[in-house]
């Protein structure tokens, strides 16, 4: 299966650069996995795509200010983006530098009061930083730190972003990209499904910059997937099992509530279990593309990916290749807006025979 199956041509003024004037107002395309009809609708619309017993799927981790800026004791200047905090007052990171920084190298991060890190060690590309004073690492980033927009929004972040790139049910500080398909969700809304009878049940996955890695492999196998800590309770596990007994749906928002659900399933699975999902706490490094049977999901929410991302592959699991990208066709021909902040889909999954893309189908 080649990377290139999943390439479109997407004009650079259908990427968004902010988020909509309000959060229900953008656009979602619906598609339906089996026949592959699609309809132009808005996210306001959601609640006459579900029903009573269908069950809500959320992310709520919660993105932190990871992106911060700082000098070395030589002058030069440096830019880290923090991928995850392991401790109090220690973290993993990307660092970007003239140099690349060495173990005892200190950084003074700028608007912080002074405050300082000490470069440790390295894992892979990452570096190991931790406060020269043992202080709370989530303190220094409350205090100096910048929202990492994705690189994707070639501009800096603004006041704005602080509200904007957060979904309202975040509560679980860790992400350094928002999980967001739930970003079009406000508490209105959310209040408006439950009296519906809709039940919504949280997961926490903190994405990481990894999220943004491309595919770089023409033979999509042999990609590498980005690991990322899962936390689905057994309430959530029991939620799903119920949802199915009650002959009702598994709504996953956004592509990190499927590699959740999903993980768990597969952790279920190989733990022999008679249930189709359990409690699970561990890392995920989960690759879902054309072929992967989905064993949880039925409905994703999500928002328009990358040209030959990984998570546009996992769509294309989800509502089948040739449908997937007859639709996006029609999103970009419609003009919808594209990536964290633009513009939704809902998308039923397809249960009908696999529809792969063509090098897939020219093997079998």
């Amino acid at each position: 299966m080649l990377r290139s199956d999943f390439n479109f041509d997407l004009p650079q003024d259908l990427i968004a650069f902010y988020p909509s004037k309000e959060r229900t107002a953008c656009r979602m395309l619906c598609l339906e996995g089996n026949s592959g009809k699609f309809s132009d609708r808005h996210f306001y619309d959601l609640k006459d795509m579900l029903e009573p017993g269908d069950l809500l799927v959320f992310n709520d981790t919660k993105v932190i200010p990871a992106r911060l800026y700082g000098t070395k004791d030589s002058g030069g200047k440096v830019e880290l983006l923090i991928e995850r905090i392991l401790n109090l007052s220690t973290a993993l990171t990307h660092i970007k530098a003239s140099k690349a920084p060495k173990p005892g190298c200190v950084i003074t991060v700028l608007d912080s009061d002074g405050l300082q890190l000490e470069v440790t060690g390295r894992q892979g590309d990452l570096f190991m930083i931790k406060t020269l004073d043992d202080s709370s690492i989530l303190e220094l980033l409350d205090k100096a730190g910048h929202i990492p927009l994705p690189p994707y929004i070639e501009r800096p972040d603004e006041a704005l972003d602080k509200e904007r790139y957060q979904t309202v049910y975040s509560r679980v500080p860790g992400a350094v990209a928002a999980p967001t398909a739930g970003l079009h969700f406000d508490k209105e809304q959310i209040r408006e499904l439950e009296a519906k009878g809709v039940k919504t049940a949280y997961v926490t996955l903190h994405v990481g910059a990894g999220t943004f890695q491309p595919v770089r492999e023409e033979d999509i196998k042999e990609h590498q997937m980005h690991s990322e800590f899962v936390q689905l309770s057994p309430a959530v596990a029991q939620a799903v099992i119920d949802c199915h007994r009650s002959g009702h749906r598994v709504v996953a928002v956004g592509t990190t509530a499927v590699r959740s659900l999903e993980s768990a399933a597969q952790y279920a699975k190989a733990q022999g279990l008679l249930d189709e999902i359990c409690a699970f706490y561990d890392d995920t490094s989960i690759f879902i593309y054309p072929g992967y049977q989905y064993q949880v999901v039925d409905c994703l929410i999500t928002n328009f990916h990358l040209p030959e991302s990984t998570l546009i592959m996992l769509v294309c699991a989800f509502a089948g290749y040739s449908q997937t990208m007859t639709a996006y066709r029609h999103a970009v021909a419609d003009g919808y807006h594209f990536f964290s902040y633009g513009d939704a889909m809902f998308i039923e999954k397809r249960t009908a025979a696999p529809d792969l893309p063509p090098s897939a189908q020219s093997k079998l």
